[in-house]
């Protein structure tokens, strides 16, 4: 459950991918402007919002037209208010129109990720708790969303299948039991975490008994969270989960928990309204 604050090995190949299908065989409509033509422009947003995806914006930048030049006013994290430019850029009209659609489409998608995500950690910033995404990402989006989750204040669960167990109500039936489902992933991957979801206080137990790293409580009442805190007394991690929402969230973080995870964080996300526009 780290929280990477480096940027995205697979940046690079996922601009790549969105310029593919935007750009195609090439923007008919940019070529109505003569080649020569230069531009200068800006990119503002229209309601207040946490930026994030500046590197995104770059890297559209740098594999549409390497000469385009941008000067960043706002950093990764920093609020953005109405209608003040954040970046301004200058070269090819062409080059600029083109890159347009690809580059606001990562910001305003990893903006709305970061926003949400600043909101929700502000509310329980009074609490040890963190706030954990999940997988419910936007597919070919992930690391970048959980970078723009870490940039919001919140910290990321695992990134996939592969670096960490979750051991589900599915996966225990199919093992099983608690005990055999942790058993089997410790000969498997000796060393990968081992995190079981568990519906009851029974089950609570038994994933205590099993030695599980931390102990996903599902759906619980708050008076269960915090028995199960009381009863856990460090033995393993506890993480809340559960169709938490900013309503729910405050109780739930005062309960002791380690952990709160909230899908909302990247799936719940509404992307800010950005626009760029030509300055002469």
């Amino acid at each position: 459950m780290s929280t990477p604050l480096t940027l995205p090995a697979d940046l690079g190949a996922t601009v790549a991918k969105a310029i593919a299908e935007d750009v195609g065989s090439g923007d008919i409509t940019a070529q109505l402007i003569p080649a020569h033509v230069q531009a200068t422009a800006s990119i503002f947003s229209r309601e207040t919002a946490v930026l994030c995806g500046s590197a995104w914006v770059n890297e559209v930048l740098r594999q549409i037209d390497h000469t385009i030049a941008f000067e960043w006013l706002r950093r990764d994290g920093d609020h953005i208010e109405p209608q003040h430019p954040f970046v301004k850029l200058q070269g090819r009209a062409r080059s600029l129109l083109t890159a347009e659609r690809c580059a606001l489409n990562f910001l305003q998608t990893l903006s709305g990720t970061a926003t949400i995500s600043r909101h929700y950690a502000e509310l329980v910033a009074h609490t040890p708790v963190r706030l954990l995404d999940t997988r419910k990402t936007i597919p070919g989006l992930r690391t970048a969303q959980k970078y723009a989750v870490a940039v919001g204040g919140c910290s990321n669960h695992r990134m996939g299948l592969f670096d960490a167990f979750l051991v589900k109500e599915n996966h225990i039936n199919a093992c099983g039991s608690i005990a055999a489902a942790v058993a089997a992933a410790r000969l498997l991957q000796p060393g990968k975490p081992v995190e079981v979801e568990v519906e009851t206080l029974d089950q609570l137990d038994q994933a205590l008994h099993a030695m599980a790293d931390t102990i996903m409580l599902d759906n619980f009442t708050l008076a269960d969270m915090r028995h199960a805190v009381a009863h856990t007394r460090k033995r393993a991690l506890l993480e809340a989960s559960g169709g938490i929402n900013s309503d729910t969230l405050i109780p739930i973080a005062e309960t002791g928990v380690d952990f709160i995870s909230i899908g909302a964080l990247t799936k719940d996300c509404k992307a800010i309204d950005l626009s760029m526009l030509f300055t002469q």
